[in-house]
């Protein structure tokens, strides 16, 4: 089930497990062990997930690879839910909505994953956008298991990301000199 992640796996690699970046803490013959954290768990779906249940597992890329045009990380933003399922032949248009912590990095073309996996954002509005989904994902990955209502995380592109935090220097909480000398420090 895992075999393509298990190649030459190491203590200390990257994993994503439904979109959360997670680091191998042991290996197994046919398996390998992570540890997440509290803060893990209360921000993404992964503390309700259950023996057995299926997950999609992603390495990290390697910098010396090919890179597919998606900006993602593996560090889950926000959970949404699945809020529609239309087909379309073979085809599908899923729409999820997002909480605003996500929703204001999306645009149209845009890259977001969900449960990990790289999609192009179509249709935004308001606190949804929608994918277009090809048949090989829905096979591929976990998510001809879900159903409108379902809990997904969901990560923006970081370019998005660091864009709107450039351009809404007021939306970045960092302290800067002029802070620390409005506080009393030289």
């Amino acid at each position: 089930m895992a075999e393509k992640i298990l190649e030459n796996i190491a203590l200390g690699d990257s994993i994503s497990v439904s979109g959360a970046c997670l680091t191998v803490a042991a290996i197994n013959n046919d398996s390998f062990i992570v540890q997440a954290s509290p803060e893990t768990l209360d921000r993404t779906t992964l503390g309700q997930l259950r023996p057995g249940d299926a997950v999609n597992l992603e390495r990290a890329m390697r910098a010396d690879g090919r890179f597919g045009g998606h900006f993602v990380l593996g560090h889950v933003d926000g959970v949404g839910r699945v809020d529609s399922v239309q087909k379309q032949g073979d085809f599908s248009l899923w729409r999820f909505q997002a909480p605003p912590e996500v929703i204001r990095y999306v645009v149209p073309k845009g890259s977001i994953a969900v449960d990990g996996i790289s999609l192009t954002v179509v249709e935004p509005a308001g606190d949804t956008f929608g994918v277009a989904v090809i048949p090989t994902t829905i096979s591929q990955t976990t998510l001809a298991s879900k159903r409108p209502g379902d809990r997904v995380n969901l990560e923006a592109d970081i370019i998005a990301k660091h864009i709107y935090h450039f351009v809404n220097p007021s939306a970045t909480r960092s302290i800067t000199m002029d802070f620390l000398q409005r506080h009393g420090f030289a």
